[in-house]
């Protein structure tokens, strides 16, 4: 502590000192004119003569109670009762020795009195910003100043919830109600605050009490719960927060106040695995993810670390975004008192040097290939960019794992990747008969690729898009108001890729069950409901047509009847002789790999439709 601070510290106690002095001397002054009032002898000579002491000696009772050390922005019952506590056991100890010294003072009921006033006087002030904060939620027009709050739950999520609002001055919220499912307290108050009931009421009380905002404060509410309430307060126009599941709570260490996401609205099942598996696939060995700053790359990242590998090395040409995982995962291992877990290379995976010298320091043993460029319509601008990472990246990366042993290499494809209609797409398709080629030369390497749809909130994903256009008060912007995409949550899709992995034997391609397909349509109608708007009403939606390579509608699986079950439901594996693409052929990659740049747009776009036969450039 700075001693500035130190001597801010002591100046706060010796201010609350000094006011405790005179309370004392006012309760023992306010004694003396009650009793003489109601003609009762008291000896106010000796009073004055002997207070100066008594004042001294209760501050420093007061100080040993640690009456000074108390936060006021946390202050409740628990001080109250110090406070009173101080108070009657200083003054049963003063009337002690004035009862063994037989010096004349003060008859027990003044005493008692005394301490009445003193307790009440020594308490005002320091309750006295809690009592603003009580005054402030339940008079009319200081609601109408505040964010009018309605908070789901009245145990102890509920007290959490409404102290953080007292404390926290950039929370401008009101609560206005709890509101649970216990009768025994529905109908009184917690903190001066009425409870209502039950939960299946919350519509009704949005409309009757105009509330503005909702806070989930159950830490023990079940996932599916959780999804089917947040289902119907996104039909209101209130903003939503709510306090994470004990799950999340146990896996970030953090129980706080945190804004509902689009996520958390999605109709989907909890995911199963097989972790005994997956620790044995990770635990004690060295693993690489390419890519590893992107959205899944860096995901992947957290939970393989997690896993206790011998080593994890992060593998990203964009340094910023290499940087901050890095810092978030070095301050993981530290807490974990895990050192030299981690390391990161900045560079490229289709600088076959670069990537060569790094398989050969660190030999990893397991591969995950994250690396790529995702972005539809820029890679439709930019298809040499496209062909330079996303196919002689993965040939190095996955030819490297081969000459260096390592024993699993695991792609991370997309459903673009089927029957593409885009430039991303194809390339996608070309990274995957790259790695079943090698699947299917290799004696060392288990060679497999997971295909899936769009991740929630990921780089480029239209989340963000739509959240900045919220903000900004809209219009959003959808393609059309048809199309469709699969979503899943980061996490769930990296945790799958990790559960793939185990099944590998070489050369499959591990397709992720995504659920139903969303309208993007409605995806931005809950986000603009999430954010307190109506649709339409406050923020318009506008459709801008499809992009350049863009579907109406994307797919997992060709053969949808032919798929393979696998341990998990939620992963099938695609049938071999899908699609009709040839296989990968080391002559044909070379001509194009060796051509291409001296090419133009279109016609780097018919060299790879030529490799690529179910490469369709017309969107479907």
């Amino acid at each position: 502590m700075t001693k500035s601070l130190r001597m801010k510290k002591w100046m706060r106690a010796f201010q609350f000192m000094l006011l405790d002095a005179f309370s004392i001397a006012v309760a023992y002054g306010a004694t003396v004119l009650v009793f003489h009032v109601l003609d009762i002898t008291i000896d106010y000579r000796s009073i004055a003569m002997i207070l100066p002491i008594i004042i001294v000696l209760k501050i420093i009772f007061f100080v040993a109670f640690g009456l000074y050390r108390m936060l006021l922005d946390h202050f409740g019952f628990e001080d109250v009762f110090r406070i009173f506590l101080a108070v009657i056991i200083s003054n049963f100890v003063l009337g002690l020795f004035f009862f063994i010294t037989r010096i004349e003072f003060v008859s027990w009921v003044a005493f008692v009195f005394i301490a009445s006033l003193e307790m009440f006087f020594l308490t005002v002030p320091r309750i006295l910003k809690r009592a603003i904060n009580f005054l402030r939620t339940n008079m009319d027009w200081r609601q109408a100043l505040g964010v009018r709050t309605l908070i789901i739950g009245a145990g102890d999520g509920g007290e959490m919830v409404l102290k953080e609002i007292y404390r926290n001055k950039n929370m401008p919220n009101i609560p206005v109600a709890f509101v649970d499912d216990d009768f025994d307290k529905i109908g009184n108050r917690l903190s001066g605050v009425r409870i209502l009931g039950p939960i299946s009421e919350v519509p009704n009380y949005i409309d009757e009490y105009r509330i503005e905002e909702v806070i989930i404060a159950i830490k023990n509410i079940n996932f599916k719960k959780l999804q089917d309430m947040l289902r119907i307060l996104n039909e209101k126009h209130v903003r939503i927060k709510r306090l994470p599941l004990m799950e999340e709570v146990r896996k970030n260490g953090a129980s706080k106040i945190i804004d509902v996401k689009v996520e958390d609205l999605m109709n989907r099942d909890v995911i199963k695995l097989d972790n005994k598996d997956i620790v044995n696939l990770i635990k004690g060995k060295t693993v690489l993810v390419t890519g590893g700053g992107g959205s899944i790359g860096s995901e992947l990242s957290r939970q393989v670390v997690e896993l206790k590998p011998k080593k994890l090395i992060i593998f990203d040409i964009y340094e910023n975004n290499a940087y901050d995982v890095q810092q978030e995962i070095e301050r993981r291992c530290h807490r974990q008192k895990r050192k030299g877990c981690l390391e990161v290379v900045i560079g490229s995976v289709y600088n076959e040097a670069r990537l060569e010298a790094v398989y050969k320091k660190y030999k990893p043993d397991i591969v995950f290939h994250a690396a790529a460029y995702k972005h539809v319509p820029l890679m439709e601008c930019s298809p040499h960019e496209a062909i330079r990472t996303n196919v002689l990246g993965t040939y190095y990366a996955a030819k490297l794992a081969q000459q260096h042993s390592a024993s699993n290499f695991v792609l991370v494809s997309s459903d673009k990747a089927v029957r593409p209609t885009n430039v991303m797409g194809a390339t996608k398709r070309y990274a995957e008969l790259i790695t079943q080629h090698f699947a299917s030369v290799s004696d060392t390497t288990k060679y497999a690729a997971v295909r899936f749809g769009n991740v929630l909130g990921s780089n480029g994903s239209v989340i963000p898009l739509f959240k900045k256009q919220i903000e900004e008060g809209g219009p959003v912007s959808v393609t059309h108001p048809e199309i469709t995409r699969f979503f899943m949550t980061i996490p769930e899709s990296v945790s799958l890729i990790l559960q793939s992995a185990t099944y590998a034997k070489g050369g499959e391609i591990f397709v992720l069950d995504m659920g139903e397909p969303v309208k993007i349509k409605a995806l931005a109608e809950k986000m603009i409901r999430l954010a307190g708007y109506r649709p339409y009403k406050d923020i318009d939606i506008v459709y801008t047509g499809l992009r350049p390579g863009e579907k109406l509608f994307e797919e997992l699986l060709v053969d949808v009847d032919n798929n393979i079950k696998t341990p998990n439901r939620k992963i099938f594996i695609e049938h071999a002789a899908t699609q009709g693409d040839a296989p990968f052929d080391e002559k044909t990659f070379n001509d194009m790999t060796t051509s291409f740049e001296n090419l133009d747009v279109d016609d780097v776009k018919r060299q790879l439709a030529e490799i690529i036969k179910s490469y369709a450039q017309e969107p479907i």
